[in-house]
């Protein structure tokens, strides 16, 4: 009986550790290199990474990326000002900068990932008059302000404004043209 209850404790550790180091049937170091890839590696190097939630790498620069971890969101590198407005969007409180936010998503939104280009709580954002899917793009947070004048049309062919009627209204910058 006690050989047993050993190999049923050890069978217990076992998935207790292997259950820290998988999210999603992906390895956590799988994890961590697809959300350094959200970057340059002069940021993301140095980054914090956070998957589902937990912290599995803490960096050094201020930054925070994120892999692909969850359906519908896509690989990203957030500085300190775009994580205060992430938190905003996610809790559903009202955010404004005086400052300038930045985040990455080289990679891009992944298939059927994207979202209205007006409305961040669109129920169906896939049924949106202006749904818009990304690819590779940077984000920049600016004072609402010194939004005027830049078109929020997404098929411009160049930087427009995400959810220009709310308070995150940010710059997409796309960092490849479509062919």
């Amino acid at each position: 009986m006690k050989v047993y209850q050993g190999y049923l404790f050890l069978g217990l550790i076992v998935t207790v550790s292997i259950g820290n180091y998988c999210f999603a049937g992906k390895a956590v170091n799988q994890l961590v290199e697809q959300a350094r890839k959200a970057a340059p590696l002069a940021i993301s190097e140095q980054a914090s990474i956070v998957v589902n939630g937990k912290t599995v790498v803490q960096g050094s620069n201020g930054w925070t990326c994120m892999p692909q971890s969850v359906p519908g969101s896509g690989a990203m590198c957030n500085d300190g000002v775009w994580q205060e407005m992430m938190m905003a969007i996610a809790n559903k409180k009202d955010f404004k900068t005086d400052g300038i936010g930045i985040s990455y998503m080289l990679l891009g939104d992944p298939e059927g990932a994207g979202v209205s280009n007006s409305d961040p709580y669109h129920p169906n954002p896939k049924q949106a008059n202006d749904y818009v899917e990304e690819g590779p793009h940077l984000m920049i947070l600016v004072p609402k302000e010194l939004l005027k004048g830049i078109t929020d049309d997404p098929k411009s062919g160049g930087p427009y404004v995400m959810w220009k009627d709310t308070p995150y209204a940010h710059i997409m910058v796309p960092v490849t043209s479509e062919e």
